[in-house]
């Protein structure tokens, strides 16, 4: 509340008896007597308004009942830069108009309006203007000064929106393995040797010979694993893979051209295989495929499975022709890591042979690179090159980065499979373009968890700081903290900052002015100007530490 006394415009109103008669003007002069309240007595940026409430009370025998009065709120910026309000038009009881009647006994008026946020509005002050008249002449009235200064905290919310670029699926070890298998025939253990020179076999030590010549390369165990096919009996199958087994583990030697095998050398018997043979009626173009299939879920006994199996007389003669003898059969497995290129290889490689990276390693490489024009260079050749989707999002990402939302849709259209992180972007697109309808719109198609962060930053612009608040808890950053202070709740507030970067102590430093403790103020202060001085210089204009200087 402020009493107007010798500033409030409405003194000037006695000038009018310049051409009103002297009884007149003093009736005017008694403006002493008229309050004024502006709520709230510091302006504050809610949303992109600035809002303001006026009530001014005119005393008993004030307002002159033929009188008029223009006011106009303004404000003034500290580079002399302008915003006006609306003009609000009062007249005197007798004044035949239709504006706000002030009585001679006596009013209150009030005025709620609000100013546009532009730059600046942290250091401008509100004032009122007016022009009174009477009898058809009128006098400017001197400008009074009712709000210093407008808080702009809200200012401190990242509104960037919320995306992650896509990630890579580049291995820095890669497990692979190695394996050659021995065929038997039915009810036999012994392995012939034109099956230590099958296709199988050579392959097995042509990959063993590459690997024991490329140090990249490191052997994590090596197993035999024989099997007996589902036919006969489970114990004399289980027996038979045993003979299997021990067979196969002597053959090792010969296989790897070593005279001992390898002291981790794991040796198993599986018995009857009843996995194999799914696999392998699953792969087959059997007439009765589906009804043995769903013989081998409905039993889980392999006697049963066994008989079941054999009942089907005219499919049976042909599962022991064709798919029994392919489960006869000894493994020879090698299981190895595969150390793959570094990353400093990998960068390197980029620049003298970038056609041997696959994908991953483009992806990779394009992650790690800090110069901006290098790494749309090469999410653009795994574009070209095997027209990678991901590439394609992550220069969507880079141009959302730079702030330029429609080259970003450009490369979002093209994705072939958009996802929800394609659908959440569209959504940064169109907050970048300033359409939030639009943003929410694809933000709640999302689902995410950055979706659902970007939904609380666009209550958080809206101003709608209690719904922003609860749309932002457990997300990360500071624009859950920051919605929680503009709701009022320094508390909840103070527990959601987590990070100790300057901003993070700027809204400390926040929340301690706002609780009044001067200390708190300082310290977190002196923390802002040794990580952020550009921060820490706004600090010294914020009227958020007004009180504090």
């Amino acid at each position: 509340m402020k009493n107007i006394a010798k500033i409030l415009f409405y003194c000037a109103a006695a000038s009018v008896a310049v051409a009103c008669s002297q009884s007149r003007a003093e009736q005017m002069k008694l403006a002493e007597k008229v309050q004024i309240n502006c709520t709230p007595e510091v302006l504050a940026l809610v949303g992109d308004k600035i809002p303001v409430s006026l009530s001014v009370t005119y005393p008993d025998g004030y307002f002159h009942p033929k009188a008029m009065m223009e006011v106009t709120p303004v404000l003034v910026y500290s580079n002399g830069e302008e915003q006006k309000g609306p003009t609000f038009v009062y007249q005197g009881e007798k004044v035949m108009d239709n504006f706000k009647v002030v009585y001679k006994a006596g009013s209150t008026v009030r005025e709620q309006f609000s100013f546009d946020y532009e730059e600046g509005v942290g250091q401008a002050h509100l004032e009122l203007r007016g022009v009174a008249s009477y009898n058809g002449k009128s006098i400017v009235i001197p400008a009074v000064k009712v709000a210093d200064g407008t808080i702009v905290t809200q200012l401190l919310a990242s509104t960037h929106g919320t995306y992650s670029y896509k990630k890579d699926g580049y291995q820095a070890v890669i497990r692979e393995q190695a394996e050659g298998q021995v065929m038997y025939d039915y009810n036999s253990a012994a392995i012939k040797g034109s099956e230590l020179r099958s296709q199988s076999i050579r392959e097995l030590q042509a990959a063993l010979a590459q690997i024991e010549a490329d140090p990249r390369y490191t052997v994590r165990g090596t197993s035999v694993v024989a099997y007996a096919s589902p036919e006969g009996g489970q114990a004399y199958n289980a027996k038979l893979s045993d003979q299997r087994a021990a067979s196969a583990e002597k053959a090792w030697g010969k296989v790897t051209g070593d005279k001992n095998a390898p002291d981790n050398l794991e040796v198993r018997s599986i018995g009857q295989d009843w996995e194999g043979f799914r696999e392998a009626i699953e792969r087959s173009d059997l007439e009765d495929k589906d009804l043995i299939l769903r013989v081998l879920s409905m039993y889980s006994d392999p006697a049963v499975r066994e008989s079941e199996i054999k009942n089907m007389s005219k499919v049976y003669t042909e599962i022991n022709k064709n798919v029994f003898p392919e489960l006869r059969r000894a493994r020879f497995i090698t299981e190895v890591d595969y150390q793959n290129f570094s990353d400093e290889e990998l960068v390197e490689l980029s620049r003298q042979a970038v056609d041997v990276l696959d994908e991953e390693g483009l992806l990779r490489v394009a992650s790690i690179t800090d110069d901006a024009t290098r790494k749309a260079e090469l999410y653009n050749k795994a574009v070209d090159k095997f027209g990678s989707d991901r590439a394609r999002f992550n220069l969507a990402a880079m141009a959302l980065d730079e702030q330029r939302p429609d080259a970003a849709a450009r490369l979002l259209d093209a994705i072939k499979a958009p996802d929800a992180d394609v659908q959440n972007a569209r959504g940064v697109v169109e907050l970048q373009r300033g359409d939030r309808q639009r943003a929410a719109e694809w933000f709640r198609k999302a689902g995410t968890d950055e979706a659902k962060a970007n939904l609380g930053l666009l209550e958080l612009l809206d101003g709608n700081y209690d719904a922003a608040a609860k749309q932002l808890a457990g997300t990360d950053g500071l624009n859950g903290a920051i919605a929680s202070l503009l709701a009022g709740r320094l508390d909840e507030a103070e527990a959601r900052v987590k990070c100790q970067c300057g901003r993070a102590e700027y809204l400390r430093a926040v929340i301690a002015a706002r609780r009044g403790d001067a200390d708190g103020v300082k310290a977190h202060l002196a923390n802002v100007e040794a990580k952020d001085k550009r921060l820490y210089e706004q600090s010294r204009k914020d009227v958020e530490f007004a009180k504090f200087r």
